[in-house]
């Protein structure tokens, strides 16, 4: 399994302020490689900018639980190989539920939940190296759905 690390901005002086939890702040912190590749993908003859999966789960546990939610996206960026950049969840007062992202170099794993429902909508696009499909299994973990819907999107085919 790949090591999860924190990119930082090799100008820490011009780098903005990134707030970070006490999980996100554990994480080795790295300065970032300067690299320009594409990260455009080419499997089976096609090239891609990334696969974007559309995931629904349904009769899901702790949609309203933080810190659940933050280890599942720190697990599901650990699983698919991806590197995590920053994490923002906000928690609404009426409902409960949570909206956040995991900001990635490799994209972003996003996360909309409606407890009272047992409904939670997460999107996982990646490119380059990254196995997005990875994440699926941490989700059906940390979340115990019913059901769970799959789409994928192979976004910018040349």
């Amino acid at each position: 399994m790949a090591r999860l690390q924190l990119v930082t901005a090799t100008k820490e002086a011009r780098a903005p302020r990134v707030r970070t939890s006490a999980k996100t702040a554990a994480i080795a912190v790295q300065p970032a490689a300067v690299e320009h590749k594409d990260h455009f993908i080419t499997r089976n003859g096609l090239t891609y900018a990334g696969s974007h999966l559309i995931i629904d789960l349904w009769d899901a546990e702790g949609l309203d639980d933080r810190d659940r939610i933050e280890t599942a996206l720190i697990d599901a960026v650990k699983a698919a190989g991806a590197t995590l950049l920053h994490i923002h969840l906000h928690t609404f007062t009426d409902g409960g539920g949570i909206s956040g992202v995991a900001v990635l170099a490799e994209s972003h794993i996003s996360v909309h939940t409606w407890p009272e429902k047992g409904y939670a909508a997460f999107d996982v696009f990646m490119c380059g190296e990254a196995e997005p499909r990875k994440a699926l299994s941490v989700f059906k973990a940390a979340f115990n759905p019913g059901r769970l819907v799959i789409g994928e999107h192979k976004r910018g085919v040349l």
